[in-house]
């Protein structure tokens, strides 16, 4: 389901399940150190993203099992209020 201006329902997920989590910032390694930390007590896998075209900014790929929303949502606000995450999808 896509979400629009039209569409006013959020979209069923059915939990458990792997979501996703784009991380923006300006370095590299601190992304990496800063998935590895939130994520730690669970399996996770990531991966480098793209590269702004001047390169002040890179995102990273992170992806981990979620046990509800409450879980997702509680991973979202911790990568959103770290000092080297500049914005997290």
């Amino acid at each position: 389901m896509i979400l629009d201006n039209n569409t006013q329902e959020k979209p069923q997920i059915d939990y458990p399940c792997e979501w996703g989590f784009k991380l923006i910032g300006k370095d590299q390694k601190a992304l990496e150190e800063t998935i590895a930390d939130i994520l730690s007590h669970k399996e996770y896998r990531c991966h480098f993203g793209n590269a702004s075209k001047n390169g002040k900014f890179i995102s990273y790929n992170a992806y981990c099992e979620v046990d509800n929303e409450e879980d997702r949502n509680s991973i979202f606000k911790a990568f959103e209020g770290h000092k080297d995450v500049n914005m997290v999808l």
